[in-house]
């Protein structure tokens, strides 16, 4: 998920560069939304593997 919002992010800095505006804009969007979800699932993991418990086997 995070490469997703780098590629959006790259797409968005290449798309402003040219002039294209209004894709650039669509484009952050689009990645900070991927980024958002990508963090939030990454905080719900992080809490679910604290509240079992259970320690990873080496």
């Amino acid at each position: 998920m995070l490469r997703w919002a780098g590629i959006f992010f790259v797409i968005a800095i290449i798309a402003a560069f040219f002039g294209f505006i209004g894709i650039a804009g669509a484009a952050i969007e689009v990645a900070k939304f991927i980024f958002y979800i990508f963090l939030i699932l990454f905080v719900i993991s992080l809490v679910m593997g604290l509240v079992s418990g259970r320690t990873p086997r080496v």
